[in-house]
């Protein structure tokens, strides 16, 4: 009786203890620490701050700034006149100007042929300079003159000493008709100038060019009838002196002798082989023009 009341106690205390170790043996799993791997996607954004200067004077607070100076090249430099030790004023850039010019001229045809010693006669030009040395400097120029006539000859109102029949080489006959010594020139001078307290005194070589023209009757289908133009076309050599005065920082007065010789002066036509005068012929024309320029650029 007895050990069957032990049975029982002794199963109850065994599936007791069992229940204790299941417990225990689960409570045990459930403390074991898992190892979790978690992934995280990081997005990057760039931001991008514009700063804007704002005119904004903090309360309280003075600034004062810098004063900024604006430097520019002067127009004109100085430097010591190592002899005298005086100051020199002379223009370090290049110039550029424009002028008009009135003058007298003794040319080979007022002399020869005329009763007037001169002819009188305008022109207007450019010119460029620019210093190379100290006081010196050079200036290109450009110039067109229109001389007025000193005589004129026309066949059909008078009886002039060129009145007559020419022949070309070729034998067409040629009828002289009108001329005078009224002509374009065109000049281009080269100078050196020396600047000294406004007054600039130069020498140059020139080379000119002068337009004259006479007129004769020529065969047209073989008959006298045609009014046409011998000119002449050569290119002279010769120099100028002169001196300028700078007047009121921008204009220049100037006075100017020219020389220059004419050789184997010829009166052409591109149609006839034919020349009034005799070769090897050399004149000289001599002028002198008094101007006014103004100083477009550069002082």
């Amino acid at each position: 009786m007895k050990d069957k009341l032990l049975i029982p106690m002794f199963s109850k205390k065994s599936f007791f203890i069992f229940f204790i170790l299941i417990l225990h043996t689960f409570h045990a799993q459930r403390k074991k620490a898992d190892t979790v791997y978690v992934y995280e996607k990081v997005i990057v954004y760039d931001t991008v701050y514009l700063e804007k200067a704002l005119k904004i004077q903090p309360a309280g607070i003075s600034i004062k700034l810098p004063p900024v100076w604006k430097t520019e090249i002067t127009e004109m430099s100085f430097f010591k006149d190592e002899v005298k030790g005086a100051e020199v004023k002379l223009s370090q850039r290049f110039q550029f100007g424009a002028g008009i010019e009135a003058g007298i001229k003794k040319g080979f045809w007022s002399k020869g042929f005329s009763e007037k010693d001169s002819q009188s006669g305008f022109g207007a030009g450019i010119w460029a300079s620019k210093p190379i040395y100290k006081r010196f400097s050079v200036m290109l120029s450009a110039h067109i003159y229109h001389w007025n006539s000193t005589f004129d000859l026309d066949a059909n109102k008078e009886d002039t000493w060129l009145n007559g029949f020419y022949f070309s080489e070729d034998r067409q006959p040629l009828l002289f008709q009108k001329f005078n010594n009224k002509h374009f020139e065109y000049n281009l001078q080269l100078k050196l100038l020396y600047d000294w307290n406004n007054i600039r005194p130069f020498a140059g070589f020139l080379v000119s060019k002068n337009t004259y023209k006479m007129q004769f009757l020529v065969p047209e289908n073989k008959v006298l009838s045609k009014l046409d133009d011998f000119k002449s076309d050569q290119i002279n050599f010769g120099f100028s002196l002169g001196i300028q005065y700078l007047l009121l920082k921008k204009f220049l007065v100037s006075l100017e002798y020219k020389e220059y010789k004419m050789k184997n002066i010829r009166l052409k036509n591109s149609d006839f082989n034919f020349d009034i005068f005799k070769t090897n012929n050399t004149f000289a024309e001599r002028k002198i023009n008094l101007g006014i320029s103004y100083i477009i650029s550069g002082r």
